[in-house]
């Protein structure tokens, strides 16, 4: 497993990824990281956690709209075609978040 530092909202972030995805990561992290900036300018600092939150429901609410506008399902985690490796990144990140926050 390799491991990728990102920077989000000006601050690093450790990611574990899957060996050969560390390109993919950091790209998406550059897009969550606008998200995260643009709702930052919207709302203010409301703390990293809560603005992560919000950063990813406008992402998630995107891509339903995508979905619902190509006419289609989200994918079983797993199947074929389906997000899996971007899942097991996210998931990785909203780990290393809540470690972090743990410690403040």
């Amino acid at each position: 497993m390799a491991t990728v530092t990102v920077e989000i909202n000006g601050r690093p972030y450790a990611v574990g990824c899957a060996d050969g995805q560390e390109e993919r990561v950091r790209i998406l992290a550059k897009q969550f990281d606008v998200h995260v900036r643009q709702v930052a300018g919207d709302v203010g600092h409301v703390g990293d956690i809560r603005l992560f939150l919000m950063a990813a429901l406008v992402l998630a609410d995107e891509l339903h709209e995508v979905r619902m506008n190509a006419g289609t399902a989200p994918a079983a985690a797993g199947a074929p075609g389906s997000d899996a490796g971007v899942a097991e990144a996210l998931n990785a990140v909203a780990a290393r978040i809540e470690k972090i926050a743990q410690g403040l």
